[in-house]
């Protein structure tokens, strides 16, 4: 079994982005400016939106932080996209989700400038990447196709089990993996809350891809000698060892599944790094593309 280390591999990528970061700099260009809009209190939303700010920093980019409290009407949330989407000082912005129950996500989704997209979720982002045309690729499933591709796995032929149809995750890693390219060409199959029998699918599969938000949820019965297990879930369970009562977990049940695996990413520091890399690559590329 061999480790699929997104937390290395991103600060590789952190690196090779701030010397292209410096080089722009350097030839009169303005640095990458990545804004993101944080609404309400919940605290793995405030953590990760604390990583992906100093990673900012890290990789020479500018960064701003807007948060407002979680009452905040959606009249007053759109026209904060909007005052973005007119700034000609921010390259990319974010929305953090979960928003609050009372805001429509999917009409802030469409509010957002598609060229300032970096999340990769506006509907024109997500039909451009569906026909393979040059777009902002969503963050998680952009991560995963570069720690896939870094790490020399090579999917085409290979049986790929997508366990969710989340339109952050599922949706988009189904037509990533399916796409004619390296890393791409695979079969494959996506399964569900409504699967019937999904061991006798995941017991077929070269890789899965578990994005599922259930901690432990894929166990070692479900895997196959040698396959390629990808963890996407991020999970907080009690703990009685730690100090706070709690950690860290994926949908899959590390210990006794990564036996079986020929490489497994972990939880904490598999998929999430490769996420915020994913977003800075964006930023960056909305950065060269714009003559603002």
């Amino acid at each position: 079994m061999k480790l699929l280390d997104g937390k290395k591999l991103s600060l590789e990528l952190q690196t090779e982005i701030a010397a292209e970061v410096e080089a722009h700099v350097a030839n009169g260009g303005r640095k990458p400016h990545l804004a993101a809009i944080l609404i309400g209190d919940d605290p793995a939303s405030k953590a990760y939106v604390g990583h992906k700010v100093k990673a900012c920093a890290k990789a020479g980019f500018e960064s701003s932080l807007i948060e407002r409290e979680g009452d905040i009407s959606q009249s007053e949330l759109l026209d904060m996209v909007r005052e973005l989407n007119e700034d000609d000082s921010i390259d990319g912005f974010i929305v953090q989700l979960p928003l609050p129950s009372h805001i429509d996500n999917q009409a802030v989704i469409e509010a957002v400038k598609p060229s300032k997209d970096v999340d990769g979720f506006h509907p024109e982002n997500v039909g451009r990447m569906a026909l393979g045309l040059p777009t902002f690729l969503p963050a998680t499933p952009g991560g995963i196709m570069t720690l896939l591709e870094r790490n020399g796995v090579k999917t085409t032929g290979m049986h790929a089990v997508v366990i969710g149809r989340s339109d952050i995750v599922g949706n988009p890693m189904t037509t990533l993996l399916s796409r004619n390219a390296e890393p791409g060409n695979c079969t494959v199959t996506q399964c569900h809350s409504r699967t019937v029998d999904l061991k006798s699918h995941t017991l077929k599969a070269d890789l899965i891809i578990a994005a599922v938000g259930k901690p432990h949820f894929v166990t070692a019965d479900m895997v196959k000698e040698g396959a390629v297990v990808v963890d996407v879930g991020i999970n907080s369970i009690e703990d009685s060892s730690r100090k706070s009562g709690r950690r860290l977990t994926g949908d899959v049940d590390f210990d006794n599944v990564a036996e079986k695996c020929s490489l497994i990413t972990p939880v904490p520091g598999g998929v999430g790094p490769m996420t915020i890399a994913t977003l800075l690559q964006n930023t960056l590329r909305a950065r060269l593309a714009s003559k603002r």
